[in-house]
């Protein structure tokens, strides 16, 4: 156990500078190596630019670290502390306040949002409707547009509009849908969302999250802004994706003005983690705590209850978050895509844990923290079938393991007594893992998906005992050595 946990604490070279408290148990251990494993391939042979993963569970953030570099000249290394803009994750931020004020009986979300905003109606477009609401507005089923009219997200100079500007369009453009019926993604309806929690709360949108959520959660490197005095440094620069020769260009900077609250927000890993953890306490609470907080566990979890689906758009929404539904639990959260930057925060109550991705690159990162989620389940619910495995040093047999031909690399590591096995890089690499019983020094079994043992697999020696290659089939795949 205390080699492994040495071994993990040499793989974090380029971890967060804030506090840490690594797992003790060797199931997380030796997950969370391969997760490096598998992230580092991701990264090198995908070309990301800066690449930054982080890992909870209960309340304690236990890893995380960084790939690639945050700077324009590509020497400084990304971390687990790296700031990027988050995006769309910046509404999350925004469903808490509107949440708090509802808590506060300064908002109801049934209530038609023009009470609140008598500006917010848009043009009658003659289609019978409910009035757009709260919860609509939160569950992306109130049918007004995406984004404002004054170009948004196309570049190169990236033009938001101001609140004036928001509230003079709002009424000059129909509703895309009646009120309840569809789902349709909108950053000017959780805008307004905002705005109308602004408005019953006697104080600014940024000192509304700043006061009631960010400093109390204790989230040093989340703001409703982007500090780019920062950028190089701690924060990483937007890159555009790969041209068709390879290379790639900086991004302008952007201001989201009055969109901030549904995209305008900076982060890390570590802190999205850390607000991640927060979620899960406070599911796992059966009554309000004596001392007010942020939320009361009930509002959470009325949040992310599902309230909106529609099946043919693919939402499936409670209010700011999403919950998606698969076989091994439901992944709350949010991601967040914006000029140069992708991320993603999901969280999993049943296993009490949190992941959160990020990236410079157009590369989505929703599906990796699900991945990370499913090798984490991989590793804690793995048992050998038939007779436990032999005891022998698996250390020798760690490394990365090339063949020249078939794939780029294979990562091979300890697991759970044997050796795990994946082709890398993989974006589906839950899906591909292969373990090795040992059956004598130097001898495995590939095991099959049923666990039953299958041929044999065997690993080659130098003159001075160290180990050179994995052969299976006879064929030989070289191992790394360096």
């Amino acid at each position: 156990m205390k080699r492994l946990a040495a071994i993990l604490a040499l793989l974090a070279t380029t971890a967060s500078a804030q506090p840490v408290t690594p797992p003790t148990d060797t199931a997380t251990l030796e997950a969370i190596r391969l997760i490096d494993a598998w992230a580092d391939a991701g990264q090198v042979y995908g070309r990301w630019p800066a690449y930054s993963v982080a890992i909870g569970h209960k309340d304690r953030l236990l890893w995380s670290k960084g790939y690639g570099t945050v700077d324009a000249a590509r020497k400084l290394p990304a971390k687990g502390d790296t700031i990027y803009s988050i995006c769309s994750i910046s509404k999350l931020f925004t469903a808490v306040a509107v949440m708090q004020q509802w808590e506060a009986g300064k908002l109801r979300l049934d209530e038609p949002v023009t009470t609140y905003l008598p500006w917010a109606a848009p043009k009658p477009d003659g289609r019978d409707s409910i009035p757009i609401t709260l919860r609509a507005l939160l569950t992306h089923s109130a049918g007004v547009q995406r984004d404002s009219d004054v170009g948004n997200w196309t570049g190169p100079n990236y033009i938001f509009p101001t609140r004036d500007h928001l509230k003079a369009e709002i009424s000059q453009h129909q509703p895309l849908y009646p009120v309840g019926r569809t789902y349709q993604y909108s950053n000017v309806g959780l805008t307004l969302a905002a705005e109308a929690a602004v408005a019953v709360s006697g104080t600014d949108y940024a000192s509304l999250v700043n006061n009631g959520i960010i400093t109390p959660l204790g989230l040093k490197d989340t703001r409703p802004d982007h500090p780019y005095q920062l950028l190089g440094t701690r924060m990483a620069v937007a890159w555009s994706p790969l041209d068709r020769a390879g290379n790639r260009s900086l991004l302008s900077r952007f201001d989201a003005k009055a969109i901030t609250p549904a995209a305008g927000f900076t982060s890390t890993a570590d802190d999205l983690v850390r607000f991640g953890l927060w979620q899960i306490g406070l599911l796992a609470q059966d009554s309000a705590p004596a001392k007010p907080g942020v939320l009361k566990p009930s509002t959470l979890k009325e949040m992310q209850r599902i309230q909106f689906i529609d099946k043919v758009n693919f939402g499936s929404w409670g209010l700011g978050f999403y919950n998606d539904a698969a076989d091994e639990g439901n992944y709350i959260g949010h991601d967040g895509s914006c000029p140069g930057y992708h991320t993603a925060l999901n969280i999993r109550p049943d296993s009490e844990t949190a992941v959160a991705v990020m990236t410079t690159d157009s590369h989505e990162v929703d599906a990796d923290t699900k991945q990370v989620h499913k090798l984490l389940d991989a590793r804690r619910a793995h048992a050998w079938k038939g007779a436990a495995p032999a005891a022998i040093p698996l250390e020798d047999y760690a490394g990365r393991y090339t063949n020249g031909t078939w794939n780029n690399e294979t990562i091979i590591l300890p697991w759970n007594g044997g050796l795990v096995t994946l082709d890398l890089p993989d974006a589906k690499a839950a899906d591909s893992l292969s373990t090795l019983k040992p059956i004598a020094p130097n001898r495995f079994r590939r095991i099959a998906r049923d666990g039953s043992e299958m041929h044999e697999v065997t690993f080659l020696r130098d003159a001075s005992g160290r180990v050179t290659a994995k052969e299976e089939y006879y064929n030989r795949s070289v191992r790394d050595v360096k």
